[in-house]
């Protein structure tokens, strides 16, 4: 009998060393950020060379403004999606993406070195593809709105825009060309 016993522990403690160690790699599937309202912000995933020009405060003209890098990643095979925004000379910022299908529309997090605390930011996608994002909190003076153009292949464009009359009208007041890094 103590034979059995010992022989039945031996086999127990045997099959656990066989026993894999599951991990989760949430960087490693973007599966989940391409299909569904997921891939409106997933269309942008991958490393992006940027740029951008602003308008001089008074409205005289564009000139160009710093280059950056960005970076969209799928977090949870569709949980979220993250980006890092890294300008030459700035501080670096991160947006955190969630879809909320109740309202259908996005629920962000933006960060930023040398600010406190988070804004939160709306985004809806508009008929056209165009994905329109407003503040929600702290509140922005002027208002403002953030536009993503539809990607292609590789490259994109963004804009952001100004009120200065309390939303009746919008100003252009800096604009981002995005092209693919390889």
């Amino acid at each position: 009998m103590r034979l059995l016993i010992t022989l039945m522990l031996a086999m127990a403690l045997s099959a656990c060393t066989h026993v894999k160690t599951q991990t989760v790699d949430v960087f490693g599937d973007d599966t989940g950020c391409m299909e569904g309202p997921m891939a409106q912000f997933g269309q942008y995933i991958g490393n992006w060379n940027i740029r951008s020009s602003g308008l001089a405060q008074d409205g005289s003209g564009w000139s160009d403004g710093p280059e950056a890098q960005w970076d969209f990643t799928c977090l949870g095979n569709g949980t979220a999606i993250q980006d890092f925004w890294k300008p030459a000379g700035s501080p670096v910022g991160t947006n955190l993406r969630t879809y909320n299908s109740a309202s259908g529309s996005w629920d962000i997090a933006w960060a930023v070195g040398g600010q406190p605390g988070f804004a939160h930011i709306s985004a809806t996608q508009q008929d056209n593809g165009e994905i329109v994002m407003t503040y929600i909190s702290p509140p922005q003076d002027p208002p403002r709105k953030i536009t993503f153009f539809p990607a292609q292949a590789n490259s994109w464009k963004w804009k952001l825009e100004f009120s200065f009359d309390g939303g009746t009208t919008w100003t252009e007041v800096f604009r981002i060309n995005a092209t693919r890094r390889q």
